[in-house]
Formats: C-alpha cells, sequence, structure tokens
C-alpha cells in the first residue's frame, strides 16, 4: 500500500517545464492565511479532530502537533493543553503559532523541520495530531510508524478526502492540458494505517468554511498555484465562469485516529 501511495502522490507533480514558468513557488502556502483559519478556529473550536483529541487528552496533557502552521489542529484546545510541541518547517508559521500560544498561556516547545526527519529530537505526548499534511508525504508509511511511536495515547489525522490541489483539475487541462489524477485519497491513508497493525476509526463532515470567499480570491490561488503571472487573472476568472466552477464546492475533511498502544 505504502508503494502505491508513493506513486500515486508523484504523479501529483508539476512537469518541470511548468514549473520554469511559473513567477512564485506553485507550492507555497502564505502564514497570514493560516493564522486567519487558526484565529477562526480559535473563535470557533469545533469538530471531529478536536473531539478525537480532546477525549484522549488527561488534564494537563500534552500534544504533539506535525506540521502545525499557525496551531488551528492544536490551539484551539486551550485550557485543555498542558503542553503544546509543535513541528513543522517554515519558521514563519511557528512564529505565528508560538505567538497565540503566548497569548493563550499554553507552554509549547518549537521544532522545526520535517516529519519524520526530527523525531528523534522531538519529545514524546499523551496525543499526536497531524492535520493537512499527508498528501505533502511520500513515505506515508515511516511518517505514520513516528508518530504513532510519539503518541503514548492516540493518534489522530485531518486531512480532505480527496487532494487538496483536486479543485484546480479543470483549470490544469483548460491552461496546460494536463490531466490530473484522482487518488491518492483518504481511504488510501487510511488503508497504509490499517496495514500497519492500526485499527483505525474515522469520521468525515463537510469542510467549516468554503475555500474562497470570493471568485478574485480564487483567481489570486489559481494563478499561483497554474505557474501563471498574476496578470492572468482575468483569464482564470472567465475560464471558471466557462467551465461552471463557481462556488467551489466545499471539501469533505476525514479525521481518522487510532489508540497508539
Amino acid at each position: 500500500m505504502d508503494e502505491r501511495w508513493r506513486a500515486d502522490l508523484a504523479r501529483w507533480g508539476i512537469p518541470r517545464e511548468i514549473v520554469a514558468r511559473a513567477p512564485v513557488d506553485p507550492w507555497g502556502h502564505s502564514p497570514a492565511r493560516f493564522a486567519e483559519r487558526t484565529d477562526r478556529a480559535l473563535a470557533d473550536p469545533e469538530g471531529p479532530t478536536l473531539a478525537r483529541i480532546a477525549e484522549a487528552l488527561p488534564p494537563g496533557g500534552s500534544v504533539l502537533d506535525v506540521g502545525a502552521g499557525t496551531g488551528a489542529a492544536s490551539l484551539p484546545l486551550g485550557a485543555s493543553l498542558g503542553e503544546l510541541i509543535a513541528v513543522d518547517t517554515s519558521a514563519e508559521m511557528l512564529a505565528e503559532l508560538e505567538s497565540r500560544a503566548g497569548a493563550l498561556g499554553v507552554p509549547a516547545t518549537i521544532v522545526r523541520g520535517r516529519w519524520p526527519d526530527v523525531a528523534a529530537e522531538t519529545p514524546a505526548a499523551d496525543v499526536a495530531v497531524a492535520a493537512h499534511v499527508v498528501y505533502n508525504v511520500p513515505d506515508l508509511a515511516a511518517f505514520l510508524t513516528e508518530l504513532s511511536g510519539h503518541a503514548r495515547r492516540r493518534v489522530v489525522l485531518e486531512l480532505t478526502g480527496r487532494h487538496p490541489m483536486s479543485w484546480l483539475n479543470p483549470l490544469w487541462a483548460h491552461f496546460h492540458g494536463l490531466v490530473r489524477p484522482e487518488r491518492p485519497t483518504a481511504h488510501d491513508v487510511i488503508a497504509v494505517a490499517e496495514a500497519l497493525g492500526y485499527r483505525v476509526g474515522h469520521e468525515q463532515r463537510l469542510a467549516p468554511l468554503s475555500r474562497f470567499a470570493t471568485p478574485e480570491d480564487l483567481a489570486e490561488s489559481a494563478c499561483r498555484r497554474l505557474c501563471l503571472a498574476p496578470d492572468r487573472a482575468g483569464e482564470v476568472l472567465a475560464a471558471v465562469a466557462e467551465l461552471d466552477m463557481w462556488p467551489v464546492p466545499r471539501d469533505r475533511w476525514f479525521t481518522p485516529w487510532w489508540e497508539s498502544k
């Protein structure tokens, strides 16, 4: 299963000749947009991911948040958190997380790096969570094994049902003549975890918010992801109308979890 996952994920790579024309990194993420999502989660903490973490967390317990970003999957636990161990590759994201943790009075241990490369220098925790990370992980078995090895009680994941860039598939075909893959999916993640011997439960729901507030937001994001110059946003808007892509359907989010012991 892990080799199939690796192969399916590799097909999401962007051809080099397209990347060579990109004005900015098509895979980049905005810390400001991640911080907005975290602030919304702090204002209205809800959903099965937080519930599955909270029910396994002892009073004053610790959470290991891998691919933590700005803390949307962990900081909303607030007063229940005795310690947050946050792992991410982005110093900017971690700075936003650390600032919010400080404001909430949550002790935070920051580990900058890629999981599982930094697993050896990362403390264990009661619960480990990795939210919206696994579609960036070629070696999923190693990632999940180290995650489970660092969790004393439970591992919780959160991910979209399909690759998070799937909404762009009609635009890839329109602008580049490129047919994007259908796999991997959340069910493939569950299959890999079960092949490792974990007894996986899962829930799913509609994403709490739409992906974009306006068509202009969509066009701005699409230009980056499609390796197009920003001044082609008008062409993207025209294609979105032609392809009947607005509003973008809300994603389905999956929450798989298992007991680590």
